[in-house]
This record gives C-alpha cells, sequence and structure tokens, in this order.
C-alpha cells in the first residue's frame, strides 16, 4: 500500500518499524542490556520501548525472526470427565457369567465344627498376685456376698464404699478370668453362676448382713445376686432373712434366760415327788394313830383335814 511522505499514513508506519536493540544474536547479560537500553532510549518509539522492558521482564530479549525460543508452554485441550461406569457388552456379560468361579461347598457347616483349641496363655505376675489374693479374702472372712458392678457414678462409688468401710465391709473388685478358674477348683464351685457380667465382692470378717442389706436398699440400682456366710451359700433371699434375725448378744440373753428358767423348773420337779413322798407319809402315820386310838375307847375321834398335796 502506497502512502505520500510526510503523511499521517507514513508517520505511523515509521513508529511501527522496531530496530534491533543488540547486534549480537542470543540472548545478553542483564549489564549489557541496561546500558545498551539506557543509549539507545531517545531513539526508541513508546511502542519498541515496551517490547524491550518485557523482553527484560522475561531475562531476555525477544527472540529474532527464524527462531524458536528455548521454552515453549504448550496448552493442551480439556478432556472429558465420565463418572459413570461404562456398560459391559452384552457378549462379554454372558462369557463372565459363564466363566464365574463357584467354590464347592463344605460337607459339613463351619459354624457346626468345633473351635480350634486357643494357644495356652502364660500365667504372668499380676495374675499370679491377683490368684493369691483371692485365695486370702476367700480364707479370711466369713462373709461373702455378690452384687452386680453396674455403673455408677464416681461420687456415689465412693460415698457407698465410705458407708461400707465404717461397719468394716470392703469392696473388692477383681475380673472373672482369674476369678472364675480360682472358684472352679475350690468348694465354692456353686457361686459359679453369679459371675457371668461385671461383679463386685462386699467382704466381711464378720456376718454384717443386716447393715450391708440395709445400705444396699438406698441404692436400688444395685442389685445383690447372692453369696456365702460362713461357708454357706445363701441367695438373695436368704441374704434378706439373715437380715432379720436378731443380734447375736440379744440371742445370747434369750438363751440364758431360757436356761435359768429350765434350771429352776427342774428344781421344783426335783423337789416335787419327795414333798409328796413325806405328805402321805404323814398322812398314814396319823391315820395309824387314829385306828389305834379308837380301837381303845370303842368311839371313833373325828378324822382330821388331810391338807392337800
Amino acid at each position: 500500500m502506497l502512502s505520500w511522505p510526510g503523511s499521517a499514513h507514513a508517520c505511523y508506519k515509521r513508529s511501527r518499524r522496531v530496530s534491533p536493540l543488540l547486534p549480537a544474536p542470543g540472548f545478553a547479560t542483564p549489564q549489557s542490556l541496561a546500558l545498551s537500553v539506557s543509549a539507545r532510549l531517545p531513539s526508541i518509539l513508546p511502542v519498541d520501548m515496551a517490547a524491550a522492558v518485557a523482553g527484560m521482564l522475561r531475562g531476555g530479549l525477544l527472540p529474532q525472526a527464524g527462531r524458536l525460543p528455548t521454552l515453549q508452554t504448550v496448552r493442551y485441550g480439556s478432556k472429558a470427565v465420565t463418572r459413570h461406569r461404562r456398560v459391559m457388552h452384552f457378549q462379554r456379560q454372558k462369557l463372565m457369567a459363564v466363566t464365574e468361579y463357584i467354590p464347592p461347598k463344605p460337607a459339613v457347616n463351619p459354624t457346626c465344627l468345633p473351635s480350634p483349641p486357643s494357644p495356652p496363655q502364660e500365667e504372668t505376675g499380676l495374675i499370679r498376685l491377683l490368684r493369691r489374693e483371692i485365695a486370702a479374702v476367700f480364707q479370711d472372712n466369713r462373709m461373702i456376698a455378690v452384687c452386680q458392678n453396674v455403673a455408677l457414678s464416681a461420687e456415689d462409688k465412693l460415698l457407698m464404699r465410705h458407708r461400707l468401710r465404717k461397719h468394716k465391709i470392703l469392696v473388692k473388685v477383681y475380673p472373672n478370668q482369674v476369678l472364675r478358674p480360682f472358684l472352679e477348683d475350690s468348694k465354692y464351685q456353686n457361686l459359679l453362676p453369679l459371675f457371668v457380667g461385671h461383679n463386685m465382692l462386699l467382704v466381711s470378717e464378720e456376718p454384717k448382713v443386716k447393715e450391708m442389706v440395709r445400705i444396699l436398699r438406698t441404692v436400688p440400682f444395685l442389685p445383690l445376686l447372692g453369696g456365702c456366710i460362713d461357708d454357706t451359700i445363701l441367695s438373695r433371699e436368704g441374704f434378706i432373712n439373715y437380715s432379720k434375725l436378731p443380734s447375736l448378744p440379744l440371742v445370747q440373753g434369750e438363751l440364758v434366760g431360757g436356761l435359768t428358767c429350765i434350771t429352776a423348773q427342774t428344781h421344783s420337779l426335783l423337789q416335787h415327788q419327795p414333798l409328796q413322798l413325806t405328805t402321805l407319809l404323814d398322812q398314814y402315820i396319823r391315820q395309824q394313830r387314829e385306828d389305834s386310838v379308837v380301837s381303845a375307847n370303842g368311839k371313833p375321834d373325828p378324822p382330821d383335814r388331810v391338807p392337800d398335796s
């Protein structure tokens, strides 16, 4: 396209002409680039200056014509996102159904077979210590009560322990895997049905059954299952009936009173026969005297009144 010299179009073409900043091909160092730009700033137009600054920001000059840059950014197209599973072909479905492996059924149901024996476990020091402590508890205490260890709050459990300790009743908790083997080898085998879940033992050197039952009644959600007193196994009703018995001093007083009454009655019974015999002999002597007097006088005297024996 032709344009007249000095016209606006010729000025625009002259302003769009880009002259190379450096004659040497390739990239330049930042120092040489700064010197060359400062030396030629007056002869560079605004568009050329913007291109030079862009080259500086990239770390070098723009690539010359006919030469590719060192790094190129390649933008790939987006791929389709398929979130559903691809449907298998009908022929392949039939082939997979025909070739599916069907394992043979066992002759005996595995649930009917006995469980394999568990490997023997070695006893640790803690288990031996707990076993010795359980043996001492059953040997030194006359009263052993079994209660269900329900989920009590820490405050309620502490209060119950304190109230039981006032009457010298201690609370013991042992794991069933240690307690049940001890009971199986002892004379307390009949207590095994009580130790199924979480349990606690209330032990005392003396049978304080009345105090224990009175305290347990204030905690209704702590059931009493049973236990033993003086090697005698009792149920829950047995403990309640035992608590209704009078105390030992009262029973001793009643026993002493009964023995004293029996002794006094025995003394009276022993004296009754001699007294009766003496009375009969006196009466016989009087009758003999009266008979002798009648035979001598010929007239009988009025008989004396015999006292009741």
